[in-house]
C-alpha cells in the first residue's frame, strides 16, 4: 500500500505540465515568446504576456524580462532553444511588472538594461503594489526578486540605436496602458514591439491610472508607423490589421459610446447596459472579465473632466 502511494505521488508530480513560453517565429531573427492568456499563478511565474527577441550579428536583444527570476530563466532557456548567442541588451518598454521585475537575472549575465526615463519613473512609483501582488497571485515571495531599473536611460521621445546591423528605436507615443509605456520598433524589417499599447486575443484591461483618450491618441500614433509585423503586450504577433481590429477598434468603441452616453445624460448603470454587448469583440479572451469594468472606468474617467 505504502508503495502504491509513494508511486501514486509520483505520477502526480511528473504528470504536471513545467511552464513554458510558446516561441513564435514572427521575421527572420525575429521571435516572440507567447506567455498564457489566462490569469497570474505560480506555475506560469506570473507569466501571463508577450516578450520577444532580436538575434543580431553581434548578440541577442531582449524586449522585456519577465516579472521575476524564476520567469527570466524559462525566458533564458526559451531563447537557448533558438540560439547560444549571448543576451546583451535587455529593453524595458513597460512599466508594468512583467516587463521588468526579471532584470536582475539578466544583468547578473551580463546584459544591460535600456529603458526610457519615463518608464522607470513608472515602475519606482508602483514596485511595492507589483511586488505585493506577485506575492499574493503566484506565490513568490517578494524577497526572492530584486526590483533593478535600467542602467541606460533616455530622456528624449525618440532614440535610435544600433547592434550588429539592426537598427532599433525606442519611442514614446503618449501614454497608454500604463502612463509612461513605450514601444521598440525596427524600421528596416516593420516589426514594432508595442507592448501593452496592444492587446491581441484577449481583452485589454483599462486601470484607474490608464488614460483612455490618450491611449487611444498613442495607437493612432503607432499606426502611422505602418508596421507589417506586431509583437503585442499580450497574444500572439500579427500584422496591424490585427491590431487596429482587437485595440484601436476596441478603444474607439469606448471613447464614442462612453462619450455618446453622457452627452444623452445617461447614468453609469444604462451607459454599461447599453455597451455592454459589443459583440464585435466578444470573442477575446477574459472579455467578460474586463468589458463592463472597462465602460465603468472609462465613464467615470469621462465624469471628472
Amino acid at each position: 500500500m505504502r508503495f502504491l502511494l509513494l508511486l501514486g505521488t509520483l505520477i502526480s508530480v511528473f504528470s504536471t505540465p513545467v511552464f513554458s513560453l510558446e516561441t513564435q517565429k514572427v521575421h527572420n531573427n525575429i521571435y516572440a515568446l507567447v506567455g498564457e492568456t489566462g490569469p497570474r499563478t505560480e506555475k506560469n511565474f506570473g507569466s501571463n504576456n508577450t516578450v520577444g527577441f532580436v538575434v543580431t550579428d553581434k548578440g541577442v536583444v531582449l524586449i522585456g524580462s519577465g516579472a521575476m527570476p524564476a520567469g527570466a530563466k524559462v525566458i533564458h532557456q526559451a531563447i537557448q532553444e533558438i540560439t547560444s548567442k549571448p543576451i546583451l541588451w535587455v529593453v524595458n518598454i513597460g512599466a508594468q511588472d512583467h516587463h521588468w521585475l526579471g532584470n536582475s537575472y539578466f544583468v547578473k549575465r551580463g546584459a544591460k538594461v535600456l529603458a526610457l526615463s519615463k518608464t522607470v519613473k513608472t515602475q519606482e512609483h508602483h514596485t511595492k503594489d507589483h511586488l505585493n501582488r506577485l506575492e499574493s497571485t503566484s506565490g513568490e515571495s517578494i524577497k526572492t526578486i530584486n526590483p533593478m531599473h535600467a542602467g541606460q536611460t533616455y530622456n528624449k521621445d525618440n532614440n535610435l540605436f544600433n547592434l550588429g546591423g539592426v537598427d532599433f528605436e525606442l519611442i514614446w507615443p503618449g501614454n497608454g496602458h500604463f502612463p509612461g509605456d513605450g514601444v521598440l520598433w525596427l524600421p528596416q524589417q516593420r516589426v514594432l514591439f508595442s507592448g501593452d499599447f496592444v492587446f491581441l486575443d484577449r481583452m485589454l484591461g483599462i486601470h484607474p491610472f490608464s488614460s483612455v483618450k490618450e491611449w487611444q491618441k498613442s495607437v493612432h500614433q503607432l499606426a502611422k508607423l505602418n508596421a507589417k509585423h506586431v509583437i503585442p503586450g499580450h497574444g500572439y504577433a500579427a500584422d496591424w490589421k490585427k491590431a487596429k481590429a482587437q485595440t484601436i477598434d476596441y478603444l474607439d468603441y469606448l471613447v464614442k459610446g462612453v462619450t455618446a452616453a453622457q452627452k444623452e445624460w445617461l447614468e453609469l448603470d444604462e451607459t454599461i447596459d447599453q455597451l455592454s454587448t459589443a459583440s464585435k469583440f466578444k470573442s477575446l479572451k477574459n472579455f467578460d472579465g474586463w468589458h463592463r469594468r472597462n465602460i465603468h472606468r472609462t465613464f467615470l474617467q469621462f465624469e471628472s473632466e
